[in-house]
């Protein structure tokens, strides 16, 4: 039989950001594993800050299997992380309290920055490039550099080999960010890919010395000034069997209410320094505020033409969830409060 290296990939304890942790597996199988194939595996939560030295066991559970075409016979094996009896979520198992829903979709836009020697890819040594305006989707040495798409290529055909549902992939506003999108089916199923393509994109830019870089606001300077750049987000687009087949106006304003009323609530769990980002400018709504209109990218929710054209069905965008949001978290929070809406 066949030796298989399952690289076994899980969140650890860090705050306000959880870190990416990974380790491998030997494991013979007749044929690739399937997710019923794979064992727990525990690991030491006292150097992860999941738990003390002196009771360090945590235990690692398979939750979603991808094919990893960077190694022979190699397996990329996202887990959760539990307690020891294997059973109870450990403390830092934010997956754990997301709804079980089958039919909730989502499709997350999840944009970074590539840095090198503390500044993002592209930046002269010292200073600033050419301000906003070319960068977005741009083409060309001038508005990409020259190792950048090599790097995002790479990523997506990995992405593409695992079975990941990248949706696309452009070049963003600032110099040196770049996103990706990927959409799933079920509560979690999107949430446990973003985080494989994050840990994906990690390892690949290793051999390059570059490091992403998650934080929502990077650059910082007085808004309208010469350090004034983007941030970047993690647009949440999300969509239930009801918004889907049913919807209705009456519907929708009552679910808009239920987004307002837990605006705190959201924004606890839409990543960290979201004050930073969500200034009312830059295609952002203001931290305090909750808003929604069509087409409108300054808005806390954009609504579709297509859904408001459409009896208001269809999804919707949440665009205050940042670029280091958990998306375990976001998911959750989105279908709790959807869960609060009656639908008759």
């Amino acid at each position: 039989m066949p030796k298989f290296k399952l690289e076994y990939i899980w969140l650890d304890g860090y705050t306000p950001l959880a870190g990416l942790r990974s380790k491998t597996q030997i494991k013979e199988f007749d044929s690739f594993p399937k997710l019923e194939d794979l064992p727990n595996w525990g690991f030491d939560g006292s150097s992860t800050l999941q738990a003390e030295g002196k009771s360090s066991d945590c235990v690692l559970k398979p939750v979603a299997v991808y094919p990893d075409s960077t190694r022979k016979n190699g397996v990329l094996v996202m887990t959760e992380v539990m307690m020891p009896d294997g059973i109870t979520p450990h403390p830092s198992n934010s997956r754990a309290s997301i709804p079980d829903d089958p039919d909730a979709w989502f499709g997350f836009e999840q944009e970074y920055f590539f840095f090198e020697d503390g500044a993002p890819l592209g930046f002269p040594p010292g200073g600033y490039p050419a301000p906003q305006g070319p960068y977005y989707t741009g083409v060309g040495y001038a508005s990409v550099g020259n190792i950048a798409r090599e790097i995002v290529e790479k990523h997506l055909d990995i992405c593409l080999d695992a079975g990941i549902n990248h949706e696309g992939i452009n070049a963003e506003v600032a110099k040196g960010q770049w996103e990706f999108q990927i959409f799933g089916k079920g509560s979690r199923n999107a949430a446990d890919q973003i985080w494989v393509a994050r840990y994906i994109l990690l390892r690949l830019t290793e051999a390059y010395g570059i490091d992403i870089e998650w934080q929502c606001k990077p650059l910082r300077g007085p808004f309208g000034g010469a350090l004034d750049w983007n941030g970047s987000g993690m647009h949440a687009n999300f969509s239930t069997k009801h918004l889907r087949e049913v919807g209705g106006k009456p519907y929708f304003e009552k679910l808009m209410a239920e987004f307002s009323k837990n605006l705190d609530e959201h924004i606890a769990v839409y990543g960290p320094d979201n004050h930073l980002r969500l200034t009312g400018l830059h295609e952002t709504q203001s931290i305090d505020t909750f808003s929604y209109g069509v087409a409108d990218r300054g808005a806390s929710i954009r609504i579709p033409h297509a859904f408001a054209n459409n009896d208001y069905k269809g999804y919707l965008e949440d665009r205050r969830p940042n670029s280091a949001a958990d998306p375990y978290l976001v998911a959750g929070r989105i279908l709790k409060t959807i869960e609060a809406v009656p639908t008759s």
